[in-house]
């Protein structure tokens, strides 16, 4: 994905003719050596000839691709940044940024990147590729079913398949998410094609055919990290908590910022009473999915474990203000206020909760009478 790119231009900006020789081998040598695989030979002659040519965003370019391929993201994110600030459209740079914000987790500053990269050229099927796969880290199935439905027909390959066939199969759309991977599985049989189907009979509850489904993806590859993430779903949805813990841990050492792996395994340690490594696998999934309710209630509930009440307060008090039909936020708010002696608030929050479970089983009771009413109109 990260290119060398031609920098040939920049060998004539040398001050002086010694110079000019001294840069043109520092330059010429550090490049050879990205060529060559030398990762860390190519960002220490990066280094050096950006010491003497700051301006040269093209270097700074190759100098974030060296950094990103030996796992310095950090780095590789200021370099591409510095590069753009001197080349805004320069988007094969902005669309490697995109990828180095993926990789470290910044999935939100990625959507960013990789939005303006697929408005710049809506034709490029990579970047619009990686925006649907960004989209669908972060959970927003309707964006790359959004995205994907208006090329899929044209240009369909495995890698649209694929993504498209999970987006709609997590957004419940069954029969739509199954012809995709039907085109899948007429090729060949692939780990892809049985996480797809295993993740539709899990949410379907066929457990067992799940779990055969999902452990042969893993075995086709033992590198599939959502593979490993909905078999310890399933195993969790079993009752085996131990199997699914490890399935959990399995994914995440694969991809250290997968959502779901996270924030399952997180709800187990602290099951566990294991607060402080649930609180770093939260602090994970957030940086994923900032505002997303479910972990930032877990937070809530690990301070309240730990004791950290002020902040289980906040952080409580900010997501019912968010979404105040959270029933579960408002009973541990209740409880927060309670032990911080705030008895007219905790009492307050007591009553929401008295409501919100009244309506909802006036909501279900309605729900119960509509099916009733269907099922005497098809069986009069």
């Amino acid at each position: 994905m990260f290119r060398v790119v031609a920098i040939l231009a920049l060998l004539a900006a040398s001050a002086s003719a010694q110079s000019k020789s001294d840069s043109d081998a520092e330059l010429k040598g550090a490049v050879a050596k990205h060529q060559s695989g030398d990762y860390t030979g190519a960002i220490e002659g990066y280094q050096r000839f950006l010491k003497g040519h700051p301006e040269a965003a093209a270097v700074r370019s190759n100098l974030g691709a060296a950094l990103a391929h030996e796992g310095r993201l950090e780095e590789a994110v200021r370099e591409y940044n510095l590069a753009l600030e001197a080349d805004p459209n320069n988007f094969p740079v902005r669309l490697n940024l995109g990828l180095a914000y993926y990789k470290s987790g910044r999935v939100a500053e990625a959507i960013g990147e990789f939005t303006k990269t697929h408005a710049a050229d809506p034709s490029n099927l990579q970047a619009t590729l990686l925006l649907a796969n960004a989209y669908l880290y972060a959970g927003q199935n309707k964006l790359v079913i959004e995205l994907l439905d208006p090329i899929a027909g044209a240009k369909a390959d495995d890698g649209i398949s694929y993504v498209l066939g999970t987006a709609l199969i997590r957004d419940h759309q069954f029969p739509r998410g199954q012809a995709w991977l039907d085109g899948i599985l007429r090729k060949t049989e692939s780990a892809e094609a049985r996480l797809l189907m295993g993740t539709a009979r899990m949410l379907a509850n066929d457990l067992a055919g799940a779990k055969t489904d999902l452990e042969r993806a893993v075995e086709l590859n033992p590198n599939l990290a959502e593979a490993h993430t909905y078999l310890g779903q399933t195993l969790l949805r079993g009752g085996d908590t131990t199997a699914a813990a490890a399935e959990f841990r399995r994914s995440l050492a694969i991809d250290p910022y997968g959502f779901d792996a996270c924030l399952q395994l997180a709800q187990l340690l602290r099951q566990d009473h294991d607060y402080a490594e649930s609180r770093t696998y939260i602090e994970r999934a957030l940086k994923v999915r900032f505002a997303d309710f479910g972990a930032r209630y877990q937070m809530a509930t690990v301070d309240i474990a730990e004791g950290k009440l002020d902040s289980a307060r906040t952080g409580l008090e900010s997501l019912v203000k968010e979404a105040p039909q959270f029933t579960e936020a408002h009973v541990s708010l209740a409880t927060v206020y309670y032990r911080l002696k705030r008895k007219e608030d905790g009492d307050r929050e007591r009553e929401m909760v008295k409501n919100l479970q009244a309506a909802e089983q006036v909501k279900h009771a309605e729900q119960a009478k509509q099916a009733g009413v269907k099922a005497l109109e098809r069986n009069p």
